[in-house]
Order: C-alpha cells, then structure tokens, then sequence
C-alpha cells in the first residue's frame, strides 16, 4: 500500500510546532511580562485564521467527500466536521480575549478562560489530527490513485488559498 496522503501528513507535521505554542502559551500564563503575552495570542491567532482554519475549510471541501464517497456516506465525517465547528469557535473567543489581553492588568476569570480557550484548542487540534492520520488518510491511500490524490491534494490547496477547489493542476 503507497502513502499516497504523505504530503497531508507532512502538512500536519509542519502545523504540529504551531500547536504546540498553543499548549506552552496556556502553561506560560502568569509568567512572562504583558507585551510578551499580547504577542503571544497574537502569533497564535493569526496561525489559527490564516493556516488552521483554512486548512479545515479545504478538508471540508475536498478531503471529506472523499472519505464520504469511499464510505458510502457524507455523514461517516461529520463528527471530524463538528470538531472543526468547536476549533472556529474557540478561536472566536480567541479573538474576544485578545483584546482583554491588551488590557493592563487580567482579571483571574480572565485568565481562566485564556487557558481554557489555549488548551480547549491544544487538545481538540491533537487529536483531529490523530484521528485523522489513524483513520481516514490509510483508508484514502488504500482506496485512491496516486493521479487521484495529486487531484485532491491540488484541490485542497486551491480552497486553503481562496479558491474554490475546482482547479485541475
């Protein structure tokens, strides 16, 4: 059986150090100075909307209705599209907490929900991630060409990128 999904594996293993900083920001809390802090949830806000986030708009568009299409059923994703649900979420909170962040001095429930919000993501993420590379990507190297999978890899970097994945490179 070829690894045909390697790139998808590779992709994964590039984003793993980025969430990675979502864990070490959530331990380091309390810890580093404010400025450090702000640009912290910063860094780690934009890797979620600019790389995460359009990274699961591709596999909702293109990777899952091919695991779909290969189990007989849209629904067999929809659990990994509702963790996909819960990651934008998070981030939406993210986003109102970094403006908290900015503030002097954060309240203790403050904090709660930053860490809560940091790790919520962290663990979510991981386990996607692992979910994924367990059970979908050995069920698409088993089940498709490797002509197909250039098509799909193709068509997912075209949606991650602002397209519509209905490019043919």
């Amino acid at each position: 059986m070829s690894d045909v999904t390697q790139p998808l594996r590779d992709e994964h293993r590039e984003l793993l150090p980025h969430i990675e900083r979502l864990r070490a920001l959530a331990d380091g809390i309390g810890d580093s100075p404010r400025a450090t802090l702000q640009h912290d949830v910063d860094r780690v806000y934009e890797f979620l909307t600019h790389h995460l986030i359009p990274h699961a708009q591709a596999e909702e568009a293109v990777l899952y209705p091919a695991v779909g299409k290969i189990l007989g059923t849209p629904q067999a994703t929809a659990t990994m599209s509702r963790d996909h649900v819960e990651v934008s979420r998070l981030t939406e909170q993210l986003r109102r907490l970094r403006t908290q962040v900015r503030d002097a001095n954060l309240a203790a429930d403050q904090i709660t929900d930053l860490r809560r919000v940091l790790y919520g993501l962290y663990a979510l993420v991981k386990v996607h991630f692992a979910k994924e590379e367990e059970l979908y990507l050995p069920l698409l190297d088993a089940h498709l060409s490797e002509a197909e999978a250039h098509q799909l890899l193709h068509k997912m970097a075209d949606v991650a990128h602002g397209g519509q994945g209905h490019s043919d490179r």
